[in-house]
């Protein structure tokens, strides 16, 4: 990043982590193509046809990447993969002829991009445990708070906040683990030569006593890398497919929760506040700003992982018999940002649920506010409990309530409950009393508390046997 005057992606210096950036940076992309690279020749070695010397000195030039001469040559020969066999073959002048027997590009790139795809998949599923026990940690804390729920952002009855976030946290839960069952699922595309038939590898291995699925499966093995067993000159594309669409759902989820937190922080609700710096500013205009820029760029990082899938769909779609390459330079771009945009989303979600601000008086002043509403059930299915009619009943609460939105939308206090009080034919047949504790709707929260307690206490044995 030491040049200003040229485009400078925002994932190479503003979104993502230092981790992340490394592993999707091309310098390690290379230096994977040349594992696969030695990884090949080892195999080779053991089937003859590849010295100890030249395997030997492949292997001491694994890590010596030079870029900058390998698009030098690349202006040449218009082929990165080619430039970079003869940027290898270069310093390594004793293996560097033996490189690249019987492979063709997309053996080593294809290999290449599944262990880039492992190792950001394993940190990506370390920042989700992350999240998921911050998220364990505040459902405890936050288990018996009730809060007002809302349907159609509209006042419905009340739940507690440790139950709204197991929800949130109960999806995040599936995320993590569809991407763990998909980790163990990876496959590279093995060594299957130019159209996935393995006859230059036949040809070479030819009175050897090795065959190509012997010297494939050494590859891999040293790879540490299952493989498909059919593949062209590619792996199939549906796996890029399905792990985009992976990433998408996760992107679904975090999306979620940071808008319903943009909701919840705005100041008709202010329930919740994002962490706010002594000296951070939240708008150049309004000093008065307090906005929800983290929760925001959640939002906007999770609508552009959304719409990766289609590329991805193309690709899978299109990939046009044995091979084409229209889908190389996208590939370039979609699998790296949508890992680095998901790395962003997680670390900034961990960030907002570790200092999340609960402001109790909001809670209590919605409680207080629409809290009345959500007794009517209650006292609808009590007064029918005590022999009235239940059309009638509802009618009469239906009048009383839409009487106490006309008075809150002149400003006042709810008056639901003393409407009713004075309601004659309700008095009918509930007391003063059984009205007043049926209002009272801060305990009628059901299950919640119980079963937002053991989705904490699922994740953390499920993460604690990891």
């Amino acid at each position: 990043m030491s040049n200003y005057d040229t485009y400078i992606s925002p994932f190479t210096w503003r979104y993502a982590s230092k981790e992340m950036r490394q592993i999707w940076s091309e310098a390690h992309r290379r230096r994977l193509m040349r594992r696969v690279w030695i990884s090949l020749a080892a195999a080779q070695h053991q089937a003859g046809l590849v010295s100890a010397e030249q395997l030997a000195d492949l292997e001491s030039q694994q890590d010596n990447i030079d870029i900058e001469r390998a698009m030098e040559i690349e202006k040449d020969l218009r082929h990165d993969v080619m430039a970079e066999i003869h940027t290898f073959s270069e310093q390594a002048p004793l293996g560097g002829p033996i490189l690249h027997w019987g492979a063709t590009s997309a053996d080593i790139i294809d290999n290449a991009d599944v262990l880039r795809l492992k190792e950001a998949l394993k940190l990506l599923l370390l920042r989700l445990e992350q999240l998921l026990l911050v998220f364990a940690e505040q459902i405890e804390d936050t288990v018996d708070l009730a809060v007002m729920a809302y349907t159609h952002i509209q006042p419905a009855e009340p739940t507690t906040l440790g139950y709204r976030f197991a929800v949130y946290a109960q999806d995040l839960l599936e995320n993590y683990f569809s991407l763990q069952n998909f980790l163990y699922s990876l496959r590279g595309k093995g060594m299957k030569g130019a159209v996935g038939t393995q006859a230059s590898f036949e040809d070479i291995l030819a009175g050897t006593g090795m065959g190509a699925a012997q010297m494939e499966t050494l590859v891999m093995d040293a790879l540490e890398l299952p493989f498909y067993p059919i593949a062209t000159q590619t792996y199939t594309r549906q796996q890029d497919l399905a792990l985009i669409q992976l990433l998408a759902a996760l992107a679904a989820s975090l999306h979620k929760f940071a808008l319903d937190f943009r909701i919840l922080q705005s100041p008709p609700f202010g329930e919740w506040a994002e962490p706010f710096g002594e000296k951070q500013v939240g708008s150049s205009a309004m000093p008065f700003k307090r906005n929800p820029i983290n929760a925001e760029n959640i939002c906007s990082l999770a609508r552009f992982v959304s719409a990766m899938p289609g590329v991805m769909w193309d690709n899978a779609s299109q990939a046009i018999l044995e091979r084409s390459l229209d889908d190389s330079g996208n590939r370039r771009i979609v699998l790296a940002e949508s890992f680095l945009a998901s790395d962003e989303m997680l670390r900034r979600t961990v960030r907002i649920m570790s200092d999340i601000r609960i402001e109790k008086e909001a809670i209590e002043r919605n409680m207080a506010h629409y809290g009345p509403f959500a007794a009517m059930e209650r006292i609808l299915m009590a007064a029918v409990a005590a022999g009235a009619n239940r059309q009638e009943v509802h009618e009469w609460l239906r009048q009383d309530s839409l009487q106490a939105w006309h008075h809150i939308r002149d400003g006042v206090e709810n008056p639901l409950q003393r409407l009713v009080l004075e309601d004659v034919r309700i008095g009918r047949y509930l007391t003063e009393t059984q009205i007043a504790d049926l209002v009272n709707v801060s305990a009628h929260t059901g299950t919640a508390s119980r079963r937002a307690s053991e989705l904490a206490e699922r994740i953390r044995e499920v993460l604690a046997s990891e």
